[in-house]
């Protein structure tokens, strides 16, 4: 078909502004993927946020306990040690990424247990190197940094260097950590996982459930003092500045070991006594029951004028219930229950 000059001029003029704009539109979208056959095509600025918060693709850098640690890629072999981290994992529906387990304290949580059943159990401790290698795993999760230690299946470094990648709960190696610590290493999980939105779905869940606790316990304005028993009997063994800290605040009571600048710490009766704490919270776990240990303290002739013994004013608490993980809920509702009674009817 003949065109006039005119219209063959206004054609070229259309085409360069089409061109010309359509240029502009890439550039200012960098290297956005096309929408697939029969998809809206997203607007510009939102290619990102429709995208997983961790990217399914792109490396996701996280420094950990001051180890600046890659992964490439989300693990498919992990092998996790420590209950409270074994927990997060099967929380966060990531059984099928698990290519084994170690370490637990007490029964795993029965909602979880199902999943935990599927998981291949490799020691009842910390496994050996050659035990956990034999697992081909491309990923290690440690709660306590024991994991990592001489006892335990090496450092960090060598795992790197071995091509696992792992990663040690920041939160239950770190002094004076919050209950916040904890969400993060959630976080940091999740964005290892490519499971951001699960890990967000998670802590919600658990921040929501807390709020049921606290809101009953309400404002206190005198804290009651409250002694960690963990073990020992010659001298013992209790919480500092570390996570009972911070869950015993969040319940309305005050650490009274909690000035000492470390996560846990050996004292004498001598100084129990002379803190006069309103509750003894026992820890469950060890060589020792539970009502082992609350008979020893309950006989214990030094404390006998504590108002915790007189009274007799003892929470038990399970150790995987005092670990930095899923159980902060449970942890912080037996502390309530035990610090506040009355608040609970």
């Amino acid at each position: 078909m003949n065109k006039t000059p005119k219209k063959k001029k206004a054609l070229q003029g259309f085409w360069f502004a089409s061109v010309t704009a359509i240029m502009l539109l890439m550039s200012a979208c960098g290297s956005a993927t096309p929408a697939a056959p029969g998809q809206a095509a997203t607007k510009p600025g939102a290619e990102q946020a429709a995208q997983p918060a961790a990217g399914e693709n792109k490396p996701v850098t996280i420094v950990n306990n001051g180890i600046e640690m890659t992964y490439p890629e989300a693990p498919k072999r992990a092998v996790t040690m420590n209950q409270h981290v074994t927990e997060i994992m099967l929380a966060l529906g990531l059984a099928d990424k698990m290519a084994g387990t170690a370490y637990l304290d007490d029964q795993i949580l029965p909602e979880l247990k199902a999943d935990y059943d599927k998981v291949p159990v490799l020691s009842d401790k910390y496994p050996t190197k050659e035990v956990l290698m034999a697992a081909n795993p491309d990923f290690v999760y440690a709660g306590w940094k024991s994991a990592f230690g001489d006892k335990g299946v090496g450092s960090m470094e060598e795992l790197e260097k071995a091509g696992v990648k792992s990663y040690l709960q920041e939160s239950s190696n770190k002094p004076g950590p919050t209950i916040d610590d904890v969400f993060a290493d959630i976080a940091n999980i999740g964005r290892i996982f490519r499971v951001e939105d699960k890990a967000n779905e998670l802590i919600g869940k658990m921040k929501a459930e807390m709020e049921q606790t606290t809101s009953k316990i309400g404002t206190v304005d005198k804290p009651l003092s409250v002694f960690v028993y963990d073990s020992g009997e010659d001298q013992p063994f209790t919480a500092a500045n570390n996570y009972m800290t911070a869950l015993i605040k969040a319940a309305g009571g005050k650490n009274v070991f909690d000035d000492i600048q470390k996560g846990w710490a050996t004292v004498s009766w001598e100084e129990v006594v002379n803190r006069k704490p309103d509750v003894i919270v026992v820890v469950d776990y060890g060589d020792k029951t539970i009502d082992q240990k609350k008979q020893f303290l309950l006989a214990k002739k030094e404390l006998a004028d504590l108002p915790a013994i007189q009274n007799k004013r003892l929470i038990v608490l399970p150790l995987s219930a005092a670990s930095e993980g899923v159980r902060a809920p449970i942890a912080l509702k037996i502390l309530g229950e035990g610090l506040y009674p009355d608040k609970f009817k």
